[in-house]
């Protein structure tokens, strides 16, 4: 069960690396950076809303109490997280902000350590190091580190933050024992009334609208890069410690950086090659059986 429960998480990081094959179609077709991730949330919720009409209506019922938890997974991170991410863009290169976006990993470990009570092992350590490490390579982000000030510095780690938040109030929430269904769509429900502020759902609309092609294209967005990684994700939680799921996960860049080259002909470089051999060589690392951990 671990062992599809990390191939789970790693089909899921491969799906957010594929982001980019949609997200810039739909910029060119004039959609803003909050634009998408509200279409994200909007179109994940519908998505959710029928699967679960579909397959069973008694997993929409959540207790008040509970409520916290995905007010976490959908406000806390994945708001949050947008907010700090996109802000931070705008403040550094797009290489610094990704790197800062990936301390995410190192912020899982010391929270679950503390709420779920998970050991910061050497392995852990050593795999998050390498991964780490390699995503340096992966962005090209010694060569900018020059760019990077305090107020940058601090919105990206609150990117990070809010990325890893994910992962901490999933967690509550399957230990409460909702399924990866029912999170998934409070999620972004919750992530939904948290974005439309700062989008424009009538351009939305009518880029949607204009034909067949780009409807295909933005459902195809919610299904790819959303509603499956983050079922699966999720559901990868049941039998993975956060620590090491988080950076399974991190081979998301990889992905991306990959689908660049095969789809936007984006160079290789030997930097990039030896980034995303380390990569690899940490969620390998962390996939590994032991007898003891």
């Amino acid at each position: 069960m671990k062992r599809i429960s990390s191939l789970f998480i790693l089909l899921a990081g491969i799906l957010w690396g594929c982001m980019g094959l949609f997200v810039r179609p739909l910029n060119r077709y004039g959609l803003s950076s909050w634009d998408i991730v509200f279409l994200r949330a909007i179109l994940t919720t519908v998505f959710m809303l029928i699967i679960l009409f579909l397959y069973d209506r008694s997993l929409l019922r959540i207790k008040i109490r509970d409520i916290w938890c995905f007010l976490g997974t959908g406000l806390f991170s994945i708001v949050f997280f947008n907010l700090c991410y996109f802000k931070e863009i705008t403040m550094t290169s797009l290489s610094v902000a990704a790197i800062l976006l990936y301390t995410a990993p190192a912020f899982v470990m010391v929270l679950s350590a503390f709420c779920f009570r998970e050991k910061l092992t050497r392995r852990k350590l050593f795999a998050l190091a390498l991964s780490f490490t390699g995503l340096i390579f992966v962005t090209g982000v010694i060569g900018d580190a020059g760019k990077l000030t305090l107020p940058a510095l601090l919105t990206g780690l609150g990117a990070g933050l809010g990325y890893a938040l994910y992962s901490i109030f999933g967690r509550y929430a399957l230990e409460r024992g909702y399924h990866s269904f029912t999170i998934s769509f409070y999620t972004f429900l919750f992530a939904a009334f948290g974005t439309v502020g700062f989008s424009h759902p009538a351009r939305i609309f009518r880029v949607a609208a204009q034909s067949p092609g780009n409807l295909v294209l933005v459902l195809t967005f919610a299904l790819v890069s959303t509603v499956i990684p983050y079922i699966v994700y999720t559901i990868g939680l049941k039998a993975v410690e956060n620590g090491k799921a988080s950076i399974i996960a991190s081979i998301e860049p990889v992905a991306a950086t990959l689908n660049g080259i095969l789809f936007f002909h984006e160079k290789l470089s030997a930097g990039t090659l030896i980034g995303i051999v380390l990569v690899l060589s940490g969620i390998v690392l962390t996939s590994l059986p032991i007898k003891k951990d």
